[in-house]
């Protein structure tokens, strides 16, 4: 004896005559279905579609730096969502401005683009080819223009990027009542730093190491009648 098998509606007719229903998924999981479904949906308009276009650049932190430099750098193109932008080659691109030490690129939903920057001040500057050479903190040298009223000057053989350092080390570890009456900085070499202050006084300074201690003790050895402060030991200091 040979089985058949049992078609569908076979089967259905054995059960009663009704048809067999179909499964569906249960309700959660339609939700979670229909969720993806509209979100792929709303990454692919704002990536695809002028809905989260770039409208606006706005530049914080330009004051020697022209805002039109930091947009030309920026390089946003027109149209382009806001998803799509390279936020940190964009920042790069900015950061390479000389006069910028700093640059951050970020979104500001729905269509600006905000660039912050930290722009360089001057610490030193020294002479050289087409007039003064300004030096930040950083002992980055970045610009050829005079420097503004009160920056001291820095008197190198030749302003090597060691003696540079050197002399920024130094400049930066003084009070800051004291960095203002600093006239000069000579550097003879890294090792070997003078001060020569507004009012004709000299501080022997040395190198650059133990500037925390040096800048320490000068204050108060200062105070006392002299012209020639010796510094560059400051555990045996000396004024002549």
């Amino acid at each position: 004896m040979r089985w058949l098998p049992a078609w569908p509606g076979r089967a259905a007719a054995r059960s009663g005559g009704r048809p067999a229903r179909r499964r569906r998924l249960p309700r959660p999981a339609r939700w979670g279905v229909l969720g993806v479904a509209v979100l792929v949906t709303a990454v692919a308009v704002a990536y695809l579609t002028p809905a989260f276009a770039v409208r606006t650049v706005r530049v914080e932190g330009a004051a020697a730096v022209p805002e039109d430099a930091v947009r030309a750098e920026l390089g946003v193109p027109d149209g382009l969502s806001m998803l799509r932008i390279d936020t940190t080659a964009m920042a790069a691109r900015v950061a390479s401005i000389p006069k910028i030490s700093t640059a951050r690129v970020q979104r500001v939903f729905p269509g600006t683009v905000l660039v912050t920057v930290r722009e360089r001040t001057p610490v030193l500057w020294f002479t050289g080819p087409g007039g003064a050479h300004l030096v930040d903190a950083e002992a980055v040298e970045y610009a050829v223009e005079p420097a503004p009223p009160g920056v001291p000057e820095l008197a190198a053989a030749g302003a090597t990027p060691a003696t540079r350092q050197a002399a920024v080390t130094v400049l930066t570890a003084l009070p800051p009542a004291l960095a203002a009456e600093v006239a000069k900085v000579e550097a003879r070499s890294a090792s070997d730093i003078v001060l020569t202050l507004r009012d004709g006084r000299t501080v022997l300074w040395g190198g650059a190491e133990d500037a925390a201690r040096k800048a320490a003790v000068v204050g108060p050895l200062l105070t006392r009648d002299g012209t020639i402060f010796d510094v560059s030991s400051p555990n045996l200091v000396t004024v002549r």
